[in-house]
């Protein structure tokens, strides 16, 4: 699930009221996605290398891929606006740790995490909102923790609103997104787009981040 930081209860409501479908959706969805699935492997490889530790999936809807990096290995829990999905997040990954709250202001200490996965999951917020998310994904990561950000890419144009089947999302160009991660004290790792897949509409970015020092 993810959030626009001026309406997040309208994007709360609005993801409520397709949960069940949502996750029915959603839960199979890496198995035919090999690069995703690629981007994943990296982040937690890197986070691993680094020392593991706690990682957060914020806006991880209905928590498959809190799952699935689990099952790579690393320390995860998942955070999401919407309270049915987490409902169902909790129901399908009894041995997780799942919580509501909001990826611009979440109940956790500066530096706690050393990993954030941003998974599809700032693609609802108006570009003009966008930073203080950055902001706090920087402040709840220790030195040298990494971010995962996956969105909808513009393919060359500016940041343009579209259609998402639930509510008004934005594809982003990912050197602006980057852009926006350094502003907040991050640096880049690495990238990867790819072309859209049989029934997707857009380009896919992916961006691994570290914070910088």
């Amino acid at each position: 699930m993810t959030e626009t930081s001026s309406h997040p209860g309208a994007t709360a409501d609005a993801y409520d009221a397709v949960a069940v479908l949502y996750a029915d959706m959603a839960r199979n969805a890496l198995d035919e996605l090999p690069l995703d699935r690629a981007v994943l492997a990296a982040f937690a490889e890197l986070v691993l290398a680094s020392g593991g530790g706690p990682v957060a999936e914020l806006g991880c809807g209905p928590g498959q891929t809190t799952a699935h990096l689990r099952d790579l290995g690393l320390e995860m829990s998942g955070v999401d606006l919407s309270p049915a999905m987490i409902d169902l997040a909790r129901e399908a990954y009894p041995g997780l740790r799942f919580e509501v709250g909001s990826m611009d202001a979440l109940d956790l200490p500066d530096g706690k995490l050393n990993g954030v996965v941003s998974w599809y999951s700032v693609i609802h917020t108006p570009p003009g909102d966008l930073p203080p998310y950055f902001a706090e994904f920087r402040r709840v990561l220790a030195p040298g923790g990494h971010l995962l950000l996956g969105f909808f890419e513009a393919e060359g144009e500016p940041v343009t609103p579209f259609d998402h089947k639930v509510t008004t999302a934005y594809r982003w160009p990912i050197d602006d997104l980057a852009g926006l991660a350094r502003e907040a004290g991050f640096s880049e790792v690495g990238r990867m787009l790819r072309e859209p897949g049989e029934g997707e509409r857009f380009r896919r970015g992916h961006l691994l981040m570290r914070v910088a020092g």
